[in-house]
């Protein structure tokens, strides 16, 4: 096992929190396996913008414009007739989306189409979607 100095401080405080285990039954921990794993954390900056965009899609009524928009690109009228909301609450739904970056939308005369952004966005809704329903 090489503790290296480099980790400002972080192989003392594993150290010190090996001292203080409280494993049932007690064991080693692998300080190497640990620094390995420590690079692989996501910084608190990412972590941050993930949990912003996971709070995001915690609102029923963007996961069922997204149900929407995984199957076909549609103006906020005929999303609006769909889901039985009000234009200017999709519209508002729209703009978080936008925001968000998980809707991407073209002009045609005054009408305007949203789509889903990409492929990564569809994947995820589609991912989560066939996992739920696995687990039902």
């Amino acid at each position: 096992m090489s503790i290296q100095p480099s980790f400002n401080g972080v192989v003392t405080n594993l150290v010190k929190q090996q001292e203080s285990l409280t494993c049932h039954p007690p064991h080693a921990v692998e300080i190497e396996d640990v620094q390995d794993l420590q690079q692989e954390i996501l910084n608190t900056d990412k972590a941050q913008r993930m949990a912003e965009f996971f709070s995001l899609l915690g609102d029923a009524n963007r996961l069922r414009i997204l149900s929407i928009l995984a199957v076909k690109e549609l103006c906020v009228c005929d999303l609006a007739v769909a889901l039985e909301m009000s234009e200017s609450a999709v519209s508002h739904q729209m703009r978080v989306l936008r925001t968000m970056r998980l809707v991407s939308y073209r002009k045609q005369g005054r009408n305007v189409f949203y789509r889903l952004l990409d492929h990564h966005v569809l994947e995820l809704y589609r991912s989560v979607a066939e996992h739920l329903d696995e687990t039902a």
